[in-house]
């Protein structure tokens, strides 16, 4: 029988500690008690923090218990600067495999990688194979692979490459923060910026407003030397130099506004033993920042929700 489930994320979410670093941590039981035991991890992408994805979270609390980490420099956690680290791909899968083999060091684990979250999981299984192993089910949500994968010309690729580098230093950093990063600035900059403007497709000005009150907390909550880091990181990717035996179910946006679908398949394809794709009808690369649970859920088409289902 179901468990009652809150509806609230706070509810949920605990302190996380990792490697002298201070974050949170998001863990929700399954709603079935038959589904408690299966383990569900969820790594967030970029300019996230747990609430944000809370309503992706309430999704998969149908097939099994969720476990979503902050990662070091986002959603309010103590950046890898802390302890003279720069937040480098290779530092958050390291992270990412510390935490796996704490916190299930006894149990199987299905993994789902949202965008950058996938980069960070599919480095991690790189550089840690052993893990494959406990891996049940690898999932991608609008994940992606490589440099090439994105729809952006190569020239202007290598241009916003080299642009967040600038950025990520620490003067610039600085200033963004505190003089940049306020509601005024935001406000006008999705406004004016296409991808911004995608994202508030068909959205009324009251949800606007709404999204822009959570835009400011998000953007203020992730520190921003590291924002701009793995930035300027993930747009010079290649994450197919190494294999993975493991089949990846992908998630792809119909409409995604930063990645060629195609091309992503096929460096998934040199990458992992398996590929099956799924493709979920969003007007965007993800939905909204506000999305409740019936919006969050054209991440998990049908095909997706029956292997959770069968876990």
């Amino acid at each position: 029988m179901p468990t009652k489930a809150s509806q609230n994320p706070a509810d949920y979410i605990v302190p996380l500690n990792m490697n002298g670093l201070e974050g949170r941590m998001l863990r929700a039981p399954a709603i079935k008690k038959k589904d408690q035991q299966k383990e569900l991890l969820l790594i967030y992408g970029h300019h996230a923090m747990l609430e944000r994805w809370w309503s992706l979270a309430q999704n998969l609390q149908e097939y099994g218990s969720v476990t979503i980490p902050d990662l070091p420099g986002f959603g309010g956690m103590d950046s890898f600067y802390k302890i003279k680290q720069r937040p480098t791909i290779d530092a958050y899968a390291d992270y990412l495999a510390a935490f796996i083999k704490l916190r299930y060091r006894h149990k199987k684990v299905s993994i789902l990688g949202i965008s950058f979250g996938f980069v960070v999981a599919t480095r991690m299984l790189q550089r840690y194979p052993e893990l494959a192993k406990k891996v049940v089910l690898l999932v991608s949500v609008v994940g992606f692979m490589h440099r090439d994968d994105f729809v952006y010309a190569p020239r202007q690729r290598r241009l916003y490459h080299y642009a967040t580098r600038v950025f990520a230093t620490r003067p610039m950093a600085i200033f963004i923060r505190y003089a940049g990063l306020n509601r005024w600035t935001l406000r006008t900059l999705y406004v004016q910026l296409p991808n911004s403007k995608r994202r508030m497709i068909e959205v009324s000005p009251e949800e606007f407003e709404a999204t822009m009150d959570f835009e400011v907390k998000i953007w203020q909550a992730n520190d921003v030397r590291t924002h701009w880091l793995t930035t300027s990181e993930f747009l010079n990717i290649d994450n197919c130099q190494s294999k993975v035996d493991l089949t990846v179910l992908h998630v792809a946006s119909q409409e995604d506004h930063y990645f060629n679908n195609e091309i992503v398949k096929q460096h998934m394809l040199v990458t992992f033993s398996g590929y099956n794709r799924y493709v979920a009808r969003s007007k965007a690369h993800t939905p909204s920042i506000l999305a409740d649970k019936k919006a969050a859920g054209v991440l998990l088409p049908t095909g997706l929700r029956r292997r959770l289902r069968a876990l």
